[in-house]
């Protein structure tokens, strides 16, 4: 009889999997772990530390380095030097994106709607070539289309949206946008709120990528639920690993994800499930990937950084919390 593969083995697959894949965006990646792991510690990190880190997902010091210049260049992040090292430090307006992505990423559940529709009017006039990347930076911000010049979502923050569109390389992009706020899609739009959704988001592949999301970390959260704590299962070099695959995956589905409110999604939507898969396997990997960070991050002066600060204990309303760091 086969047995069947533990949680280490679950974990190492997956990790690996990322690793193997031919194309990697280090960038992204590295906004992933500085939200999730280094900005509850002061939001300071030497470099060094950052390509130990990556190391083990294939990412090699080049391409960090090369990643963090262009994050320094779209004013994510600034570097002070320190001799021959240098940190890299979030700036203020990195630091108000990490907050404002936090309240939604490490959330128990979405946000409740007010119910308007975010709208971002196109006022210029665009050939298909050119509206194109802007179609499709705003289909990642999550919102969906209506016609030729109409972008809808039902809760983003539009001067956020309109300073991300010009962080990924759009400058012309919020001038050329007109933002409105809709009370009432029956009366503004001369739709209802279904037809609408019907109408500006492609809800089917949407819920395929959650399922592919669950099929990717379900099975080794549930081989962790069967075997007991992630302290023993895991390694916590490869607890941290995962860690950050699953909150970097969870980031870039939520970034998708409008977050429509529960009367306008279909039956067994996936993404309620994939929320609490996000919550429980992060709550098994906390202790002992803090553990590896404990070991690992170091300022460019080769001082520790100092333990999570307590916001991030509210994460998921409250994960199970590794024990005090000693370093």
């Amino acid at each position: 009889m086969r047995r069947a593969a533990s949680a280490a083995d679950l974990a190492r697959a997956r990790i690996d999997a990322h690793r193997q894949q031919s194309r990697v965006r280090a960038g992204a990646l590295i906004i992933s772990l500085f939200g999730d792991a280094v900005a509850p510690r002061g939001g300071r990190l030497w470099v060094g530390s950052l390509i130990r880190l990556l190391q083990p997902l294939g990412i090699d010091d080049r391409l960090v380095r090369t990643a963090v210049s262009r994050l320094a260049k779209q004013a994510w992040l600034r570097i002070e030097s320190h001799g021959r090292r240098a940190d890299y430090l979030l700036t203020e307006a990195g630091q108000r994106r990490f907050e404002e992505a936090s309240r939604t990423i490490y959330a128990t559940q979405p946000r409740a709607w007010d119910g308007r529709w975010r709208l971002l009017l196109l006022v210029r006039e665009l050939d298909a070539k050119a509206r194109e990347p802007l179609r499709r930076a705003l289909a990642w911000q999550g919102f969906g289309q209506l016609g030729a010049d109409c972008f809808v979502h039902p809760g983003a923050d539009l001067d956020e949206a309109l300073q991300a569109l010009a962080t990924e390389g759009l400058a012309e992009a919020p001038a050329q946008l007109m933002p409105l706020l809709a009370s009432d899609a029956r009366h503004g739009l001369g739709q209802s709120d279904a037809e609408l959704v019907r109408r500006a988001w492609n809800l089917d592949e949407l819920a395929q990528a959650y399922t592919r999301f669950d099929a990717g970390y379900g099975p080794i959260a549930r081989a962790l639920q069967a075997e007991g704590e992630a302290d023993e299962a895991i390694a916590p070099e490869d607890a941290f690993l995962l860690r950050t695959l699953l909150i970097h995956d969870w980031r870039r589905l939520l970034l998708r994800d409008p977050e429509l409110p529960d009367v306008l999604l279909p039956a067994g939507w996936p993404g309620r499930a994939a929320r609490q898969l996000t919550r429980d396997l992060y709550r098994r990997l906390l202790a002992p990937s803090e553990r590896h960070l404990d070991a690992l991050l170091q300022r460019a002066d080769g001082q520790a950084l100092p333990p999570p600060d307590a916001a991030s204990r509210l994460r998921f309303g409250g994960a199970a919390q590794p024990p005090a760091s000693t370093v």
